[in-house]
């Protein structure tokens, strides 16, 4: 995995997502010195739709509650975010529809959505309007639909991720996103293809690195006594956790306490970091058998890990991996095994709902 060009990527986006969407914003008359009436029809020689007007009112109200600089701040990185998790979905093939967003079948910056849109089955399609923008030859302006309804679609799958984008998100969505240069564009030249299917470290790398200057400009604002504000606790105290150091935890916890009710060396062959428990004295290995008689009375549907700080999800990945492992090795089929794993097993929080 090429960091160099990660961190180069990430840091790059978030100054250049920041400054396209408050270029947006400049469009529906809102600046940092200055916002137009929020009950206006039309702005700058333009007539507001009906879903403009009310997304332009809601952002403006959001500006009004957070500040202009922290509401495009939240914008860019809520667009970087679906960049991020649109890329890694069609790189790994994790789209519903099959069809990639960004880039055709041999990774050229050539989106395939664009190309099949007239066969395209997404909810909320409007093929009407697909046909005219594309006899209208406006080849931007159909990409944008179809990006977001793409994103509205997989708010049925992933609705932390993809919240339906009927809000001034939308609204502030840039322009020009397959120019040359753009942000999709250096997404895909920057960043190698093969470097999205190493699991999703990817994603917690790019997290970090997004956020990488605006945690030293934090962290410089404290030592002049700057307090950090609520809004900034993400991105001073986001840390992503390296791939090796997530296998040694869930292995050593999530698979130690497995197989000590159930004995299975073919599990353990398979962890490469997990440790055999250290010589005991008489008395700590009576209390530890007691306490595994309790860890052998356990199926493993009453097994519960938590992840109170979860970022990308890298942990809870890892433990999905390793929970199928115990469960195929009692006799469940996979896809059974999927089922319960996300119904009864897996739980994460975290402070950043971006």
């Amino acid at each position: 995995m090429d960091k160099n060009a990660i961190k180069k990527f990430a840091v790059w986006a978030r100054t250049e997502l920041i400054a396209r969407v408050s270029l947006k914003s400049v469009e529906y008359g809102i600046t940092e010195d200055n916002i137009e009436d929020a009950n206006a029809d039309s702005v700058g020689g333009k007539v507001l739709t009906a879903d403009e007007k009310k997304q332009r009112q809601a952002l403006i109200a959001e500006i009004n509650d957070k500040g202009y600089k922290q509401v495009m701040e939240e914008v860019a990185y809520t667009w970087f975010n679906r960049f991020s998790a649109l890329r890694f979905m069609e790189v790994n093939g994790y789209l519903p529809s099959h069809v990639r967003v960004f880039t055709d079948e041999e990774n050229n910056f050539k989106p395939q959505i664009i190309t099949e849109a007239i066969h395209l089955d997404l909810d909320g399609l409007d093929m009407e309007n697909v046909y005219a923008l594309k006899e209208a030859e406006k080849t931007e302006e159909l990409y944008k639909y179809l990006l977001i309804v793409q994103c509205n679609a997989l708010n049925k799958i992933l609705p932390g991720m993809f919240q339906k984008i009927a809000d001034y998100t939308e609204l502030l969505l840039p322009d020009n996103l397959l120019r040359e240069g753009s942000v999709i564009q250096q997404m895909i030249e920057l960043i190698p293809e093969d470097d999205w299917k190493d699991a999703v470290q990817i994603i917690g790398w790019l997290y970090q690195y997004y956020n990488s200057e605006k945690k030293d400009d934090v962290f410089a604002a404290l030592k002049k006594n700057v307090k950090i504000t609520k809004e900034n606790i993400p991105a001073a105290t986001q840390l992503f956790t390296p791939d090796w150091i997530v296998r040694y935890m869930v292995e050593n916890s999530l698979g130690r306490l497995w197989v000590e009710g159930h004995p299975n060396d073919e599990l353990k062959s398979q962890w490469k970091y997990y440790l055999e428990e250290a010589p005991q004295e008489s008395e700590v290995q009576a209390k530890l058998a007691e306490i595994r008689k309790e860890y052998a009375a356990l199926n493993p549907e009453d097994i519960k890990l938590i992840d109170p700080c979860m970022g990308s999800g890298h942990i809870l990945v890892y433990a999905f991996d390793v929970l199928m492992q115990i469960y195929t090795s009692v006799g469940y089929s996979e896809r059974d095994a999927a089922k319960s794993i996300l119904e009864h097993n897996l739980y994460g929080l975290d402070i950043d709902d971006q």
